[in-house]
């Protein structure tokens, strides 16, 4: 009953979030020369999946920022990261408009670990861990 808890008051959390004008001005500045660079080697359907990658696992280490110490933590962080590269790689993304519903299900379909399941996925491997 203990993880439903915690899924609940992270949803509650991230239904409260909201970025201030310098997030969204960093977001801009490392967004549009990203963009630009992929568009300079002909590869400009590569940058909405990895920025859409970077935005969710910047979001899941926001919400889990008190498992900042845990080793454990940054390594699943990185299995994650890794895990994605050969996926945006490798995968045939579209430069063309995409139903919502059709975008999502085909990123879901190609990934090994759906985004709500990433951070079970670290309560489940390493077990819940409280900083006593």
């Amino acid at each position: 009953m203990s993880q439903i808890n915690d899924v609940k008051r992270e949803i509650q959390e991230a239904k409260k979030l909201r970025l201030s004008w310098r997030t969204k001005l960093l977001i801009i500045v490392i967004g549009a020369p990203t963009t630009f660079l992929f568009a300079l080697y002909g590869r400009l359907e590569l940058a909405l999946p990895l920025m859409n990658i970077i935005g969710v696992l910047g979001l899941m280490i926001l919400f889990k920022w008190k498992l900042r110490k845990q080793a454990w933590f940054w390594v699943t962080m990185a299995v994650i990261a890794a895990l994605h590269v050969p996926l945006i790689l490798f995968i045939p993304w579209g430069t063309r408009w995409v139903p919502a519903l059709a975008s999502d299900s085909r990123h879901r379909l190609g990934r090994f670990l759906p985004d709500p399941l990433d951070s079970c996925c670290c309560r489940e491997i390493h077990g819940k861990t409280d900083d006593r």
